[in-house]
């Protein structure tokens, strides 16, 4: 029998319906969809261009992967944040001031002059991001409804797909064309014009709301919460390419302590009527417990597979950035149509096997992957890649499809607004893991080959696929039935 959320806290979160606002007009939807667009694609723009940053900058490997882990770090600890502070002061104000700081980090990222300035402005640049995000939903929700509502909400889900294909595609565009021997730095300075535009706009075409009975903040849990990770995925990153420093192994001795400390704290808010950043009680729900054990090490495969390819295909197969690029476009078009035909899937087949066949599919696509990199290397064609790609690329989406709806099936209707928030604190941490661990095995294996570091980074990540479609039978039971509106829980 799993806990309920204090009273206190069900009674003041139940009253967070939206202040009303007005409508949102096709120019405050563009915008609110742009906002959200250019943080998801700087996850990934930033892969094609690892190696020329590396050259030009003189990057360690380890530098490498905190510029992609921190911007994801600092986005996973900010997003919860950001969602409260953009109840209490306003949702359009915040939206302002989180996209006012994303144009000036991405300035100081493409005009930085080391790799330290690139890393801490990465770094305040997925905070701004987090600041960004939970703005674009809340707003939706409370400006719209019914069919213009899941319209909306739709395109919203499509361009988190789409940041994908546009990310890799347009960062090797810009790299490849070297615009007046700027090198890696239009793919940051390509967000200043466009969110510059997209600043006045919002100014102009979001209209204003804020929710009436907003949730305190939880400033201590946040900080001990980002502060884990942090001495987690540093050593970690660093660690192996500088000798493992006694500062390495006393940063992963603080890990512990820290998540020990940060339980402590979310249970004595809890305990006091708040809702904190990570809601014990949301944790300890069956659908919570069951579906993070998938869904974490499922978020640390994909965002080790984008890091490790994208290293792959330039350094090992000399592709060029542009060819980075392309390469990755049959998985990025086959996770767009996998998430299209994912509702269909969930609301057709019982979900659990869902999972169990899509993981099945991912690691079936990555030992594909791994065959045509023993068989063919060095002389690999980055399209030959493609089979493999399109299968792990379908069998990704209808994984994170399922099983962000099944995390959320025990949580009470009143709270789905926090259990979201934090679901997509997990998924980032995740991707930042993912680049922090399986990415430093890539680095660690890079002096025995390209080839055999990624054919064993793949093998990794196929053995992890492999073991969350058989833990994926231990998940609830979720399958819609014909006349149904809500879902049947199989306990």
């Amino acid at each position: 029998m799993t806990s309920s959320p204090r009273p206190a806290a069900a009674a003041r979160t139940a009253g967070d319906a939206a202040q009303p606002a007005a409508g949102l007009t096709r120019a405050g939807l563009a915008v609110l969809i742009t906002a959200v667009f250019l943080p998801q694609v700087d996850f990934f723009i930033v892969n094609v261009a690892l190696p020329t940053i590396q050259s030009s900058l003189g990057a360690s490997a380890g530098a490498l992967e905190l510029v992609v882990a921190g911007y994801g770090t600092a986005y996973a600890a900010t997003l919860v944040l950001g969602g409260r502070l953009g109840d209490m002061i306003g949702r359009r104000r915040m939206l302002l001031i989180g996209m006012s700081g994303f144009v000036l980090t991405s300035l100081v990222c493409g005009t930085a002059p080391g790799i330290g300035v690139l890393l801490a402005a990465r770094i305040l640049q997925g905070a701004a991001a987090g600041l960004v995000v939970p703005q674009v939903i809340a707003t939706l929700h409370a400006t719209l409804s019914g069919e213009r509502r899941h319209r909306a909400l739709g395109l919203y889900s499509s361009a988190a797909g789409a940041a994908i294909v546009v990310g890799q595609l347009v960062g090797g565009l810009l790299v490849t064309a070297d615009v007046a021997g700027t090198g890696w730095r239009p793919i940051f300075l390509v967000n200043v014009p466009i969110g510059a535009v997209a600043l006045i706009a919002a100014g102009r075409f979001v209209p204003a709301s804020r929710s009436p009975h907003p949730l305190g903040l939880d400033l201590v849990g946040t900080l001990l919460f980002a502060g884990t990770l942090v001495a987690l995925l540093v050593p970690l990153a660093e660690g192996p390419t500088i000798g493992w420093p006694p500062w390495s192994w006393g940063a992963l001795a603080l890990v512990p302590v820290l998540a020990a400390a940060t339980v402590v704290i979310e249970r004595r808010a809890e305990a006091a009527g708040r809702v904190p950043l990570l809601p014990p009680s949301l944790l300890r729900l069956r659908s919570m417990r069951r579906g993070f054990a998938m869904h974490l090490p499922f978020m640390l495969t994909y965002g080790a597979f984008m890091f490790v390819f994208a290293l792959t295909v330039q350094t090992g197969l000399h592709s060029g950035v542009l060819g980075g690029g392309l390469a990755v476009l049959p998985l990025a078009v086959a996770y767009f149509a996998g998430s299209l035909a994912a509702p269909r899937a969930i609301a057709r087949f019982d979900t659990r096997r869902v999972v169990a066949v899509a993981a099945v599919a991912v690691a079936l696509g990555l030992l594909v992957l791994v065959l045509v990199t023993v068989t063919t290397w060095p002389h690999t064609d980055y399209w030959a890649f493609a089979p493999g790609l399109v299968l792990a690329g379908a069998g990704q989406a209808l994984v994170f499809a399922c099983l962000f709806r099944l995390i959320l099936l025990d949580v009470p209707e009143h709270l789905v607004g926090v259990g979201g928030g934090v679901v997509t604190t997990v998924q980032q941490s995740g991707l930042a893991l993912g680049v922090a661990t399986l990415g430093t095995l890539f680095v660690g294996l890079e002096k025995t080959g390209v080839g055999t570091a990624f054919v064993v980074s793949l093998a990794v990540q196929a053995a992890i696929m492999l073991a969350i479609a058989a833990g994926s039978l231990a998940l609830p039971h979720l399958q819609a039935r014909p006349g149904q509106t809500g879902v049947a829980v199989d306990v």
